[in-house]
């Protein structure tokens, strides 16, 4: 007999992720009304358990809706056609940011780095400095795409202020899997989606805004009813969504913020930094190093060089097929090329040890000699750490 297609594979996907048999399981809660006592508790919780994980005491609203629903809410409640907005690009996701912003009718700026790098400081500056009265500055906190985080919120946020403008963070991928203090940095609005470091299902974003945000919206018209913003804030007065909610996916996502909330979120970033840590040893080890380079590796997703001589399609295909474990191919111009790790959620040291391996074997079986023990060797001199 074949194997069965129907088995569960190890989803190590840049998202979405695994989801634990727990937060499945709390999608199997009977429907409750969306305008009654229960619904009202369970929002209220779920919002006060986003605020912890973002680290404010801002707004949050819960949209059912992808990421990039997300990113729309966000430009599109606080951009009037004409304002200046300033949206650094250096990956797919940038640059679809950079588009959501242009759909407003706002003037893009968009300063451009090369895929692995980021634009400069002076660069993002002088971007700025030329426009007119810049509304806001945009920025990808992590490239999903390249595997790159940019770890200077706080300069981008100082030069935001030295503007007047509105700093806005897409962490959909990275938010709960590394350091966001919204309130310290100044992050106006933040956008997070489920499917990512939470470890929920896909189908929900989550959004934070500041006081000053919510002012800024009051000279905005709404371009459709679904992501009127302010409109979610008042129905968050009574603990309810404008519109009828994704109930299975709320109760996913109460569950998910239990589990953050039991392990505390300092051991879950350092757990995600660790098993990285872990992925990028390994690969290293056996001749193949990491895309992005130095400070700006990602913790969340790891991009990885293929060797010269491998297929990226028959590497992942046996990947999936034969050893059960599913991980994402490159996007655009570095599609061939390399391939990306989802390190996220549930991420720990059985997870890192049966992707690394089942990926030495399934680069042996594309063509590239590698060495299964070494790589999972490195691997571990990093685990034990946890």
């Amino acid at each position: 007999m074949g194997v069965d297609a129907r088995m569960k594979k190890l989803v190590m996907l840049p998202g979405p992720t695994n989801v634990s048999d727990r937060v499945l399981q709390a999608m199997l809660n009977s429907i409750i009304n969306h305008r009654g006592e229960e619904f009202h508790a369970l929002y209220k919780r779920i919002r006060e358990g986003c605020q912890e994980v973002f680290e404010t005491r801002n707004e949050i609203v819960v949209l059912s809706a992808s990421g990039t629903g997300g990113v729309d809410a966000a430009v599109g409640s606080i951009l009037n056609p004409g304002d200046y907005v300033i949206v650094p690009s250096f990956g797919e996701f940038s640059s679809r940011l950079g588009e959501s912003a242009s759909f407003t009718g706002a003037n893009l700026v968009n300063p451009t780095a090369e895929l692995g790098q980021v634009p400069s400081l002076d660069e993002i500056d002088d971007a700025m400095r030329k426009s007119e009265k810049p509304k806001a500055l945009c920025v990808v906190y992590n490239e999903t795409s390249t595997g790159v985080t940019w770890r200077q919120l706080k300069e981008l946020k100082d030069i935001a202020s030295k503007y007047g403008a509105l700093f806005i963070v897409d962490a959909i991928s990275v938010l709960g899997g590394d350091e966001l203090p919204v309130d310290k940095l100044g992050v106006d609005i933040c956008i997070a989606g489920s499917q990512k470091c939470l470890a929920a299902p896909p189908g929900l974003v989550i959004l934070s805004f500041s006081d000053d945000a919510k002012k800024a919206m009051r000279d905005v018209k709404p371009r459709n009813q679904y992501f009127d913003i302010p409109r979610y804030f008042k129905f968050a007065e009574h603990d309810e969504t404008p519109s009828t909610p994704s109930l299975p996916l709320f109760f996913a996502l109460d569950e998910a913020l239990k589990i953050i909330q039991e392990e505390g979120l300092e051991k879950r970033i350092r757990r995600h930094s660790i098993c990285a840590r872990a992925f990028y040893s390994a690969f290293e080890s056996i001749g193949m190093p990491a895309f992005a380079q130095g400070k700006f590796r990602s913790n969340v997703v790891i991009g990885i060089n293929y060797p010269k001589g491998v297929d990226d399609a028959k590497f992942r295909s046996t990947l999936s097929n034969k050893f059960s474990v599913m991980v994402g191919g490159g996007f655009g111009k570095l599609k061939g090329s390399m391939f990306r790790i989802g390190s996220m959620g549930d991420v720990g040291s059985a997870i890192v040890s049966t992707t690394v391996g089942a990926c030495a074997q399934a680069l042996n079986v594309s063509g590239y000699a590698c060495d299964a023990s070494k790589a999972l060797g490195s691997a571990w001199n990093e685990l034990k750490e946890l």
